[in-house]
C-alpha cells in the first residue's frame, strides 16, 4: 500500500510540475486568461490631410483610436465663413477618420471640444447630436479658448473604442 501511495504521489507531483512549467511558458510568451495583447499601432490619415503636418489624424492601437485635435477647415485651409458649415466640416472629418479605422461615431467614448465663442454651444450641440445613432453619447468636455488656428471656432479631439 505504501508503495502504491508513493507512486500515486510521484505521478501527481510530476503532473503538477508539468502544469506549472506550461503555465510559466504561456505567461512568458504573453498569453493570459484575458487574451493576448493587441499587436502594433497604425496611423490613420484622411486623403485631404496635410502630409507635412507633424502628427497623424489618429492612432489606432488595438481596439482604441486616439483622434488628434481637428479643426473644420474648408479646402482652402481656412474656417468657412458660416459657423454651421464649419461644424459640419469638422464632424464629417471626425466621422471619416473613424470610418478609416473601421469605426463609427457611436464608438466614441470621450470627446473634448475647444471653442472660441461659448455662445455657439447650443448651435454645436444641435449638429453634434445628429451624428450619433446611440442614445448613450460619449463623455465630453466643452471648453472656451481665446483662439484657434486658421480662424476656426472649434477644435475637437477624441478617443474611440471599437465595440
Amino acid at each position: 500500500m505504501k508503495n502504491n501511495f508513493g507512486s500515486l504521489l510521484h505521478h501527481r507531483v510530476g503532473f503538477l510540475v508539468m502544469a506549472l512549467v506550461a503555465a510559466g511558458l504561456l505567461m512568458v510568451r504573453g498569453a493570459s486568461p484575458q487574451g493576448s495583447s493587441p499587436a502594433g499601432r497604425r496611423a490613420i490619415r484622411l486623403p485631404e490631410d496635410n502630409a507635412q503636418a507633424p502628427f497623424s489624424g489618429g492612432i489606432l492601437t488595438g481596439n482604441t483610436l486616439y483622434l488628434a485635435g481637428r479643426i473644420g477647415l474648408d479646402k482652402s485651409g481656412k474656417a468657412p465663413a458660416e459657423v454651421g458649415d464649419e461644424i459640419k466640416s469638422l464632424l464629417d472629418q471626425i466621422k471619416a477618420t473613424l470610418e478609416q479605422a473601421g469605426m463609427t461615431m457611436d464608438d466614441l467614448v470621450y470627446v473634448q471640444i475647444a471653442c472660441t465663442d461659448l455662445s455657439l454651444y447650443d448651435k454645436f450641440n444641435a449638429a453634434y447630436r445628429t451624428y450619433f445613432t446611440t442614445k448613450d453619447l460619449p463623455a465630453r468636455e466643452f471648453i472656451g479658448v481665446a483662439a484657434l488656428l486658421r480662424g476656426g471656432h472649434f477644435e475637437l479631439q477624441a478617443i474611440a473604442v471599437r465595440r
